[in-house]
């Protein structure tokens, strides 16, 4: 049993008006359907929101009972679906149970937003964090959710920052890395791709990549490195409310740009200047302006593929949770191995410097 695409990330949020405002004004997404009471949503108001392959559905809970209302109670605003696509919705639905999913959907036949036939099931998987497989016709990235309305006339932007999602990091409690690898690869038949471990003066994290087969879904998962000191991947977990998805990787063809755009609603983590005094001795010659990644915080690595470019914004979250990465790919295919530790020092000061 085969899942080789994400079809939507569904985020849970308090208030989907201004959730959508975030998005579109600060990450250069655009709206492309909506749906309520009115389309045939009981209980609930979603939006749903496209940058080159990514859709991302932002639903809000009208009722206290509502999955979306108890999940933001717990977490705030988060992603709670990682909606998966297959070809037989009643078969991976039989297959993941029995290998240990937990079972929250039986697969339903209904509609999609356009008409179209389609199944759903739902699972349980770490936390409240949840997959629903998805059977529809449509193509990849004009899959409508039922009850969606397309938009009139969605707003086209002259500069996309984004082509798509390029991975999905979350957070662990300590001691179930190993566990959640192994689930990921027994019940969704994933694979460990890369893996990580993390030390800094106060802290410090492991951290292992699963990957579909078509490696077009790919969940970095990390834990703390000890309970006694668990840095701030424990933060995010106390924060958060437990395990869940603490960053969205979203990627570029023009990171400079693309920052130079999102620099106008949202800021940075900063980088210390010793890493860009470091930075050729580490790589070698570069064969690009080093100026524009020091000034914007870019970080740099390599591996026997290629080159990675990336950076991190800060949380714009009322927990100081969700926050999102920039990267480029030139080739390659990590994860930026070496900057994971300039990555977790720089969520640490930034920690610390709300907390302060």
């Amino acid at each position: 049993m085969h899942f080789d695409d994400i079809e939507y990330v569904e985020l849970c949020v308090a208030d989907v008006s201004t959730a959508s405002g975030f998005y579109t004004g600060n990450l250069g997404f655009r709206r492309v359907a909506e749906g309520g009471p009115e389309t045939g949503l009981t209980g609930r108001r979603s939006v749903l929101l496209q940058q080159g392959t990514l859709r991302l559905l932002l639903t809000q809970g009208l009722e206290a009972g509502d999955v979306s209302s108890t999940y933001v109670e717990a977490h705030g605003d988060g992603v709670r679906d990682i909606a998966l696509r297959t070809k037989d919705a009643v078969a991976a639905f039989g297959h993941v149970t029995q290998r240990g999913a937990q079972p929250l959907r039986e697969p339903v036949v209904g509609k999609d937003g356009a008409g179209r036939r389609m199944l759903q099931a739902t699972v349980g998987t770490v936390g409240d964090l949840v997959h629903s497989l998805i059977q529809c016709d449509a193509p990849v990235g004009a899959f409508l959710p039922p009850g969606m309305v397309p938009c009139e006339a969605p707003v086209q932007l002259d500069f996309e920052p984004f082509a798509g999602l390029d991975h999905l990091a979350i957070c662990l409690e300590p001691g179930t890395l190993d566990a959640t690898v192994r689930f990921y690869e027994h019940v969704f038949g994933f694979r460990q791709s890369h893996q990580e471990t993390v030390h800094t003066d106060a802290s410090g994290m492991n951290s292992k990549v699963v990957q579909s087969l078509s490696t077009r879904i790919c969940l970095p998962l990390q834990e703390p490195l000890s309970r006694e000191n668990p840095g701030q991947i424990g933060e995010f977990l106390r924060r958060h409310g437990g395990p869940g998805v603490q960053h969205l990787a979203l990627l570029t063809n023009d990171i400079v740009g693309c920052v130079r755009q999102l620099q106008q609603g949202l800021s940075f983590l900063a980088i210390p200047p010793a890493y860009y005094e470091r930075l050729e001795s580490r790589l070698g010659a570069l064969a690009f302006d080093l100026e524009p990644l020091r000034e914007l915080g870019i970080l740099v690595d390599r591996d026997e593929w290629g080159t990675l470019l990336q950076t991190f914004t800060r949380s714009a979250h009322p927990r100081q949770t969700l926050f999102f990465e920039a990267i480029q790919r030139q080739e390659a295919r990590g994860f930026g191995g070496a900057n994971i530790r300039a990555l977790f020092e720089a969520v640490e000061r930034d920690y610390a410097r709300v907390q302060a």
